[in-house]
C-alpha cells in the first residue's frame, strides 16, 4: 500500500526493493511484508558507476553516513542531474518537466505550512539543463529544507515509475517494533493501492498477538470507514483514506461478512513481532505439493526446491502477496522447471536488449506447475509469472499480477545521506512484451472475497486442485 499506511498500521517497514542497493539505515515503508520489488540485472553488479561524476551523486557502495548535513538546494541539484544522467530515459528527457514537478511540490509544501513566498515564481526555462538549473536555483535562493525534500519527492514522482523512488535517511528504530498489526488489505497492487480495486475493501492478514489481533480483527473483515471516512465512494475504493492511517489511534468501522455485524474499533500502536519471510509447504490430496513463497528473498529458490525434494508430480506454487525480490532467485527457481528458456529482457535506452535465462545448473524436477497469483504479486513476482506464461511452463490461477516491474533499480547517494533509486534499463517479458503497468493475466480467474477469507475458503487453490 502507500507508505503512510504501512508506517502507521502495518508491521514491517515495507520497502520497494529487496535486492537492489543495501540501505540499512534508510528503509522506506510501503506495504509488502516481504522486502521489495526493485529488480536488478541478473548478469551485472548491483551498483554501477555514475555516468557523470560532475553531477555530484555517487553510486551506493554501503550504508549512508550516520550523520549528514540538512537537505539543501545542492541536494536538489544533485537529484536533478542524477535523474538526467542515470535514469533509463534521462538523457532524452526534457529537464523542464523535472523542474516543473519539483517546483510544484515545493510550493505546495510551503502553502500547506503557511510559509508561501510572494516572490516564488517559475523562471523562464529553455530546455537546456544547465542554464535551466541556474535559473531555477536563483529563484529558490537558500531554500527551505522541508520544501526541498518535498521537491525531490515530487520530482521523482513525476517520473511515474514504480521502481524509482527517493529514500530519506531515518534514525534506526529504538526499542521493540510497534504497529497495529494489519499486514494486508485487498486493494494492494504491489507497493501501492490498485486503481482497479473493486469494493469492498477488506483485511487480508492480521499479525498474531498484535493490537489488531487482540481487538478481534480478522482476515475478511470489511473496512467500512477509517476515522469516519468511507472506504468506498460509489463503486470505487477511496484512496484518500490512506493518509488517515497516520493517526494514532485510528478508528476502524468494520463489518464481519459471516454475521453482517458492524462495529467500530479504536486501534493504537503496540508491540508487534516481525517474522522474516519463510517458505512453507503442505501436501495436497493426490500428492501434489502446495508451496507458499512470500518473496524472492536471497536463497528463496533453494528453499522452494528443498520443499520439493521428493519430486512430486505436481507443484502448486503460491505467489499471492509476493512483493518481489531478486531476479537471480527468479531465474534459479525457473531452472527447476525448464532449461534453455529466455525469462525476460533488460533493455537500455539505446542498443540491444540483454536476455535473462533460466539457471540450467539447477536439476529439473519434472513436476507439473500451477502458479497462484494476485494483484499483490509484484516486480520479481511479475517477472516469474510472465516467464511461466510466456514459455508455457505452467498454468496461472487467481487474478492478474500487479504489473509493477519497470526495471532494475540502482542506488545513488546524495549529500544529505538520502538515496535516489533509479532504473537504468527497462524490463520486458520473454516475448519482449511490456509487463509493467499491465501485469500478467491468469489462465483461470479465481479471486478471493471477504467471505472466502472469513470462512477459510480458497477459490484459487480449489481451482488448482481441479486442474491436477
Amino acid at each position: 500500500m502507500i507508505r503512510t499506511l504501512c508506517a502507521a498500521v502495518l508491521v514491517t517497514a515495507c520497502s520497494m526493493s529487496a535486492s537492489a542497493p543495501a540501505l540499512p539505515p534508510v528503509s522506506a515503508p510501503v506495504l509488502q511484508p516481504v522486502s521489495a520489488p526493485v529488480l536488478q540485472p541478473v548478469s551485472a553488479p548491483v551498483l554501477q558507476p555514475v555516468s557523470a561524476p560532475g553531477a555530484g551523486c555517487a553510486a551506493v557502495t554501503g550504508p549512508p553516513p550516520r550523520s549528514a548535513p540538512a537537505t539543501s538546494v545542492n541536494t536538489l541539484r544533485q537529484a536533478y542531474f542524477c535523474v538526467l544522467d542515470n535514469y533509463h530515459s534521462g538523457p532524452v528527457m526534457d529537464p523542464r518537466a523535472l523542474l516543473k514537478s519539483a517546483l510544484a511540490a515545493y510550493t505546495q509544501d510551503l502553502v500547506r505550512r503557511g510559509a508561501d513566498r510572494a516572490d516564488l515564481r517559475s523562471p523562464a526555462l529553455t530546455g537546456n539543463r544547465d542554464t535551466d538549473w541556474a535559473a531555477f536555483a536563483k529563484v529558490l535562493g537558500t531554500g527551505d529544507p522541508a520544501a526541498l525534500r518535498a521537491a525531490i519527492t515530487g520530482m521523482v514522482a513525476g517520473l511515474h515509475d514504480n521502481h524509482a523512488r527517493w529514500v530519506e535517511p531515518t534514525p534506526p528504530p529504538q526499542g521493540e517494533p510497534v504497529g497495529m498489526g494489519i499486514a494486508g488489505v485487498s486493494a494492494e497492487q504491489g507497493p501501492r493501492f490498485d486503481p482497479a480495486a473493486r469494493p469492498p475493501l477488506f483485511i487480508t492478514r492480521v499479525l498474531p498477538g498484535s493490537p489488531a489481533a487482540k481487538a478481534d480483527i480478522r482476515p475478511g473483515d470489511i473496512m467500512v470507514k477509517v476515522n469516519g471516512v468511507p472506504t468506498v465512494i460509489g463503486d470505487t475504493v477511496n484512496h484518500g483514506i490512506i493518509d488517515l492511517f497516520a493517526a494514532d489511534p485510528v478508528r476502524l468501522t468494520l463489518k464481519r461478512p459471516t454475521t453482517g455485524r458492524t462495529r467500530t474499533v479504536e486501534l493504537r500502536k503496540g508491540p508487534i513481532t516481525r517474522r522474516p519471510p519463510k517458505v512453507t509447504s503442505t501436501t495436497l490430496p493426490g500428492g501434489a505439493v502446495h508451496v507458499r513463497l512470500p518473496g524472492f528473498h536471497e536463497g528463496a529458490a533453494d528453499e522452494v526446491i528443498a520443499e520439493l525434494k521428493g519430486r512430486p508430480k505436481a507443484v502448486v506454487l503460491d505467489l499471492r502477496g509476493n512483493g518481489g525480490g531478486s531476479p537471480r532467485e527468479v531465474t534459479r527457481l525457473l531452472g527447476a522447471f525448464a532449461h534453455g528458456k529466455v525469462t525476460s529482457y533488460f533493455c537500455p535506452l539505446k542498443g540491444d536488449c540483454v536476455p535473462n535465462r533460466t539457471d540450467d545448473g539447477v536439476p529439473l524436477l519434472g513436476s507439473r506447475l500451477i502458479v497462484l497469483t494476485d494483484r499483490a504479486c509484484a516486480s520479481a513476482c511479475d517477472d516469474f509469472s510472465a516467464a511461466v506464461k510466456g514459455n508455457g511452463l505452467g498454468t496461472l490461477v487467481g487474478t492478474r499480477t500487479a504489473g509493477a516491474v519497470s526495471g532494475p533499480g540502482e542506488g545513488y547517494l546524495l549529500d544529505d545521506g538520502s538515496v535516489l533509486i533509479l532504473p537504468k534499463v527497462r524490463h520486458l517479458g520473454p516475448a519482449r512484451e511490456i509487463i509493467d503497468t499491465i501485469g500478467v493475466p491468469v489462465d483461470h480467474y479465481a479471486p478471493m472475497t471477504a467471505l472466502d477469507l472469513a470462512t477459510g475458503r480458497d477459490p484459487a487453490l480449489a481451482k488448482a486442485l481441479t486442474l491436477l
